[in-house]
């Protein structure tokens, strides 16, 4: 039998702890050895808990993420840090990084993404989910995230009309990447809504596969 990935869950939010709990405990791989509410408990209890990876908000009571991470790294230095954070700003994600976290994850990120982290940085590998990801992408010349290959293949389906469930099929994806990919052209492009997709792709030659705005 594969050896258990030890996790301990941080954060000031009983609520958050016990959802993520209830998702990692669904994996016979994974044991949760702990669940703690803020940095310094995460400090006092890292030696004894010994976590290969440990699940830590940024923002808490008496002792910050940031700190915390810091600290225990020193302590434990094996640990494995995944921040946890509602903050998708570039300089939350950067300043993370530069303390020693391995990962950064957004609390809205699909339950099978937080496995996929866990994994990751399992491999000694850094994470950082999608919306990490494009915060700490580079701009365009009018201040604009580019566009991925696969978020123009995308908004050239969806200027088609049509449906996530249909893109899905064409891709070879899931909806729920569809849908996330979505949500991120939708973002990016500062559009809120599906028609406007379809205007600014007419606007721009995307349905005639030109590529122009990108």
């Amino acid at each position: 039998m594969t050896q258990q990935i030890r996790v301990v869950i941080v954060d000031d939010h009983p609520m958050v702890t016990e959802g993520i709990q209830a998702i990692l405990e669904t994996y016979d791989d994974i044991r949760v050895v702990g669940t703690l509410a803020n940095g310094r408990e995460a400090i006092d209890e890292v030696s004894t808990l010994a976590p290969d990876v440990m699940l830590l908000d940024l923002n808490m009571p008496e002792v910050g993420g940031l700190s915390a991470t810091e600290i225990i790294l020193e302590r434990r230095p094996g640990t494995r840090i995944l921040i946890l954070s509602m903050h998708d700003s570039a300089e939350y994600i950067s300043t993370a990084l530069s303390h020693g976290a391995m990962g950064y994850i957004l609390k809205d990120v699909p339950t099978e993404e937080i496995r996929t982290a866990i994994d990751t940085v399992m491999r000694g590998e850094r994470y950082l989910c999608t919306g990490a990801t494009a915060s700490l992408a580079p701009k365009t010349a009018d201040g604009r995230e580019p566009l991925t290959s696969r978020e123009q293949t995308i908004l050239l389906e969806l200027a088609q009309g049509k449906t996530n469930r249909e893109v899905a099929g064409e891709l070879d994806i899931s909806v729920r990447t569809v849908e996330t990919h979505r949500k991120n052209i939708k973002r990016k492009l500062g559009i809120s809504s599906t028609a406007g997709l379809t205007r600014y792709a007419l606007e721009h030659g995307v349905l005639q596969g030109t590529g122009v705005g990108f």
